[in-house]
């Protein structure tokens, strides 16, 4: 019995221990250049995701990129079902799962800016400074961005 108790004691502390790295990042994030903010939450199986929860110009002032005074929508998207969708609440993180301690990798990151979906993954690199790396096919083909809080 001692046994038994001892090993769930540990298994919950090891528990305990991954959770704060995952919590970690969750929250809302400024991109790069102030842009947007982004809500980066867990998923019930444990990775992460995140959706725009905010935007500078949440309008179209130029009648060139939409009606003038109507909220932004995903007008890039590839599947032209979808370019009606709203950029608020949009999802554009998805499919993240940790990797180390302060990072996250086997992602997506959508840039409703162009339509296109990227392979990204995360890191923090300090309580409140995400770098967000989207890349094609490998890692040295990319961009990396910083968010903060």
């Amino acid at each position: 019995m001692r046994l038994v108790r001892t090993a769930l004691v540990a298994l919950l502390s090891l528990v305990a221990l991954s959770l704060p790295a995952a919590n970690a990042v969750v929250g809302k994030w400024k991109t790069d250049g102030g842009k947007s903010l982004v809500e980066i939450t867990a998923t019930p199986e444990g990775g992460l995701s995140g959706r725009i929860v905010w935007l500078k110009e949440p309008l179209y002032v130029d009648a060139k990129q939409g009606p003038v005074g109507s909220a932004k929508v995903d007008r890039h998207n590839p599947d032209a079902a979808l370019r009606g969708k709203p950029l608020l609440g949009l999802r554009i993180l998805e499919g993240f799962v940790a990797a180390a301690e302060g990072a996250w990798e086997k992602g997506t990151i959508y840039d409703p800016e162009n339509g296109k979906t990227y392979k990204c993954r995360m890191k923090l690199t300090a309580p409140d400074r995400l770098e967000v790396r989207g890349y094609i096919g490998i890692s040295l083909i990319g961009r990396t961005t910083v968010w903060t809080r």
